[in-house]
């Protein structure tokens, strides 16, 4: 990619941290910390500033530029999901969504309604030592737990969301996958968020849970 003088003057001491070269989207941030910070986006040539966006430096979890219609306006949305932290049975996504046409882009974020929120919303559950009970809606999905012999000074009072929020664009649709924790090292499976663009801001269209097999 070539850049003009002004652009190089912009970026630099900045690394290139992710890069669409199909859609000529570039992100870049300044390592600080053991972190990515200080975020520019290189949108088709423009350089917009996000100063206060944080992601690990693991490759692994790199931030992801996604450039996708997913509200059905017949203009692509440009997404951005950035990890903000880690581990063994650990995964925190942030996502941002914007706006783009004419090849620029809404400096404002869209509203992405919180998954936590619509999971309280929305979800009730039960456990005891035989058996997760998650009931969404007028839906009720029971898992047995006995396979994994988990003790049962470790089984959680009530299943525990939020310690794996993982976001993806399907079928031009946001979605949000949240693990359900039944105790430290056992999952009894997820939440399934699909968003819709309504009463312009990103709100659930659907929610189930998906037991794991």
């Amino acid at each position: 990619m070539i850049h003009s003088n002004n652009e190089q003057a912009e970026i630099e001491g900045y690394e290139i941290v992710s890069r669409n070269e199909k859609v000529n989207i570039t992100l870049y941030a300044k390592k600080i910390n053991g972190l990515f910070m200080d975020f520019k986006i290189n949108f088709k040539g423009r350089i917009y500033l996000k100063p206060f966006w944080i992601s690990e430096t693991n490759p692994t979890y790199a931030p992801q530029i996604i450039y996708k219609d997913i509200n059905k306006d017949q203009n692509p949305e440009l997404l951005i999901i950035l990890t903000k932290g880690y581990g063994t049975g650990l995964l925190w996504e942030d996502v941002y969504v914007f706006e783009t046409m004419n090849n620029r882009f809404n400096l404002s974020e869209e509203i992405v309604d919180n998954p936590l929120a619509i999971i309280h919303k929305n979800v009730k559950t039960k456990i005891n030592a035989e058996k997760a009970e998650v009931i969404v809606g007028d839906k009720k999905c029971t898992v047995d737990i006995t396979p994994l012999e988990i003790k049962l000074e470790n089984i959680f009072d009530d299943i525990s969301f939020g310690s794996i929020i993982d976001y993806e664009v399907r079928n031009n649709q946001l979605t949000v996958s949240v693990a359900g924790q039944i105790s430290p090292a056992s999952f009894a499976g997820s939440i399934i968020i699909v968003y819709e663009h309504r009463d312009k801001m990103y709100q659930a269209k659907s929610v189930e849970f998906i037991p794991y097999k």
